[in-house]
């Protein structure tokens, strides 16, 4: 009987290695064709970062600088940046833009709306 659950045993681990190598070689088939094409190298976009600040300086279509958080932040117009509303010195403006090296470009500039008080409710 010992000679027997000892044979079963043996034969379980057999076929659980098997198995397991059987899958293992499949998995490994999968990415070494994907490793036979060369992978296309697209470069990064740049990724579009945003700050809110209050406007310091301003020339149209040139340049913009910004104080936020106790800073100044000068950009670059970018000739296709996207401006909505009447940017002047100490309006706030929330400008999205990306870097350049080691330059910052502005790509889009909105100028923050103030809010109106609410009116107080007539009384008929």
């Amino acid at each position: 009987m010992k000679k027997v659950l000892v044979v079963l045993v043996a034969l379980l681990a057999m076929v659980a290695f098997v198995s397991g190598v059987v899958a293992q070689g499949k998995e490994a088939e999968k990415p070494a064709a994907a490793a036979d094409k060369p992978k296309a190298d697209k470069p990064k976009a740049p990724k579009a970062l945003k700050v809110t600040g209050t406007v310091a300086a301003y020339e149209a279509g040139k340049t913009i600088t910004l104080k936020a958080k106790d800073k100044e932040l000068a950009f670059d117009i970018a000739a296709d940046a996207k401006v909505k509303g009447k940017v002047k010195e100490g309006a706030k403006v929330t400008v999205k833009y990306k870097k350049d090296g080691d330059k910052m470009v502005a790509t889009a500039i909105s100028v923050a709306v103030a809010k109106k008080p609410k009116a107080a409710k007539k009384e008929k």
